[in-house]
């Protein structure tokens, strides 16, 4: 069973998840080793048992049309239940363990001044080294995204990119620039309101709208001129399959959305995104992400180069999302004409970066939850989602940063 864990880091001008009231049952497994400096040893190898910490455990909340499943926490069956998932969600645990520490390690090192680049291919390093990468039984999910400015999602860099790291504003910060603090305290809010509202049997349209709601409660002044804050309607977050990092279920993030109900079992990124802008974004920019199509069947392919890509796409990556770093890092070259006939052929689907209106400033926050027969475990919650602050520096707006890490047992 494959495991996916997603959740974000960020940089100037965005920032990360703080900790609701819940009811919390974590159980924090002894390391038998200490991480070295710089980050190095894998998390099966600090966690030899292979049982790794439990997220944040919280009883499911009532929904608004009155179903509830809050006895699931005490009921025995569900515990058996339980218990014979514990393989699945232990890899969960391994991944967001790794994705943790991760973040720990970029905050001792990032600083102005770096180009996107290097930092990204550094990130990246690091998570390949704690997962234990082992082609397409562990590794990473989906590309560091870095959504510069306007830029709300699916932006990383391409091989050349001379983009430079001016500021650092994320959740790793010691100084701030109250600036932007109320856009990134309503993305904040509207996606621990997500996680509060998200459980079996609730609606994903419920869900929507309490995050719309709280989102839009908000307003902004920045640099003398006030915006109401706008959920992001064109983006969502979703429900993680193996294999499929978008499994087919959409949480959206405002009302109106479709009365599916989550189930047990299920894993979902609740994500939300703020935008002072016109709240929807648009293709844009130099296409870095690409992912095979999930249902594509047998498809002719004349091109020789096509052909080879196709190769080396489906033993490298699978369905699972790639860019073009990710490539060049395999040694290929010259491969953008093979690369666009692949997405022609529709086998491969671009993922182009999203961008709200020119000028706009945009937030993201994002965490991965397991609906498990007995509760819900924000299995990404750590202690830097707390008390996140802003960085000060002028001429810079808001930048996110995530990466994905898998796992398969």
């Amino acid at each position: 069973m494959l495991s996916k864990q997603k959740a974000s880091l960020t940089l100037y001008g965005k920032e990360q998840h703080e900790d609701v009231v819940f009811t919390l049952i974590s159980t924090i497994s002894p390391l038998a080793k200490t991480q070295t400096d710089p980050t190095s040893i894998p998390i099966c190898d600090l966690y030899p048992s292979g049982v790794f910490p439990v997220g944040q455990e919280c009883e499911y909340p009532p929904s608004k049309d009155g179903h509830s499943a809050a006895w699931r926490m005490s009921n025995d069956e569900k515990q058996v239940l339980d218990k014979a998932n514990e393989e699945m969600w232990n890899d969960f645990r391994q991944a967001a363990e790794a994705h943790r520490q991760v973040r720990q390690y970029v905050r001792s090192w990032i600083k102005p001044g770096m180009t996107m680049i290097d930092i990204c291919e550094r990130l990246e390093d690091c998570s390949r080294k704690l997962i234990k990468e082992s082609g397409l039984n562990a590794g990473l999910a989906f590309p560091t995204g870095c959504s510069l400015n306007n830029c709300a999602a699916h932006y990383t860099p391409n091989a050349g990119d001379p983009t430079v790291l001016q500021i650092i504003d994320c959740a790793f910060t010691v100084t701030f620039n109250p600036k932007y603090d109320r856009l990134l305290e309503a993305v904040r809010d509207a996606t621990n309101t997500g996680i509060k509202c998200a459980g079996i049997d609730v609606r994903l349209c419920d869900v929507g709208e309490s995050i719309q709601e709280v989102m839009e409660s908000y307003e902004v002044e920045i640099d003398g001129k006030t915006y109401q804050v706008k959920p992001i309607r064109n983006l969502n977050g979703h429900s993680i399959g193996p294999y499929r990092i978008h499994a087919g279920k959409t949480v959206p993030i405002v009302k109106g959305g479709e009365a599916t109900r989550m189930e047990e079992g299920e894993v979902y990124a609740i994500e939300t995104f703020g935008s002072t802008g016109k709240g929807v974004v648009h293709d844009d920019m130099d296409c870095p992400h690409y992912m095979k199509n999930f249902d594509v069947g047998h498809v002719p392919i004349r091109l020789p180069r096509a052909k080879h890509l196709l190769n080396v796409v489906n033993e490298n990556f699978g369905t699972l999302a790639f860019c073009r770093r990710w490539l060049d890092r395999l040694g290929e070259s010259k491969y953008l004409m093979a690369l666009k006939k692949l997405c022609d052929l529709g086998i491969i689907d671009p993922y182009p970066p999203l961008c709200d209106a020119k000028g706009s400033y945009t937030a993201q926050f994002e965490h991965t939850i397991l609906l498990r027969p007995t509760c819900k475990e924000v299995v990404s919650r750590g202690d830097d989602y707390r008390d996140v602050h802003m960085h000060k520096h002028s001429h810079s707006r808001p930048m996110q940063k995530h990466t994905h890490i898998y796992r398969h047992s």
